[in-house]
């Protein structure tokens, strides 16, 4: 897979990004399109949130209640008798 860059102010750039983030050109390149693409993508954020939440339901359940003992004995508030 060839990629030619034939603008010489594009190339220089290329290459003093790569050089100041001591990364190869290639990675530097990668990095500064994926950041781009992220920007433009204009879906809500719900909707490009949606895998994580996927993912996050999909992990298994302990089955206990985190009830306000629970979150006293989180914080290290809880009462000894």
């Amino acid at each position: 897979m060839a990629f030619c860059i034939k603008d010489e102010a594009t190339d220089k750039a290329a290459r003093k990004l790569a050089k100041l983030k001591g990364k190869t050109l290639t990675a530097a390149v990668r990095e500064a399109v994926e950041n781009e693409l992220a920007k433009a993508d204009k879906r809500p954020f719900s909707e490009r949130i949606k895998p994580l939440q996927d993912a996050f339901a999909a992990l298994p359940k302990s089955g206990k209640k985190a009830d306000k003992a629970f979150y006293d004995w989180l914080s290290g508030e809880e009462d000894v008798p």
